[in-house]
Order: structure tokens, then C-alpha cells, then sequence
């Protein structure tokens, strides 16, 4: 299982309410997309945490994720909600699967 973790600083203009959108979008563009499970986002708790947004997807496999990068949905998602919205992001990929000794 991967997982895709993106963290994102918010422009400064993004208001509580603006976010709120953020969020629905973001899973409402994100769960069209086949290949994805366990989709996720939020926002931060800690206003010390520069990181005010983000999304959380898991993939049977690397290459699915690379399917994911390139689907439709998640292009105009990416030039909806992203670049509008989202000063910087941090991509955290993870591979949750033991590897036998």
C-alpha cells in the first residue's frame, strides 16, 4: 500500500470559510477517481502549523499513483483548487507494505 500525503500553506487571502470549500471540492474532484482509496484532507488544529491543508490518498501500488497524477479529475483539481488556492506544498510518499527479511 502507498501513501500520498500532501501538506499545503494556504495564500493568505484563504479565509476559515474558503477552506471550508477547499475541503468539499477537494473530495468531491479526488473520489471520482478510480484508482484512489481512502481519500482524505483537512486542515490544521495548531495555527502555529504552517501547514493549513492537506490530502491524504492511498494506492495498491506505485504505479497507480502515477495513474492517479495523470487522471483528468485530478489535473482540473490541481488548476481548480490547488494553484488558486495554495502558496507551497510538501509531497510526503510513503510505502506501508513490510518487506520480508
Amino acid at each position: 500500500m502507498f501513501h500520498h500525503i500532501v501538506l499545503y500553506k494556504l495564500k493568505p487571502n484563504i479565509s476559515a470559510a474558503q477552506l471550508e470549500v477547499i475541503m468539499m471540492q477537494t473530495r468531491i474532484q479526488l473520489l471520482k477517481i478510480s484508482v484512489a482509496a481512502n481519500v482524505r484532507c483537512g486542515r490544521r488544529t495548531d495555527k502555529l502549523n504552517p501547514w493549513g491543508f492537506f490530502i491524504s490518498v492511498d494506492f495498491d501500488s506505485k504505479e497507480r499513483l502515477r495513474i492517479f497524477e495523470e487522471d483528468p479529475f485530478y489535473i482540473k483539481f490541481v488548476e481548480e483548487i490547488i494553484k488558486p488556492n495554495m502558496a507551497e506544498s510538501l509531497v510526503l510518499d510513503f510505502d506501508g507494505d513490510p518487506k520480508p527479511h
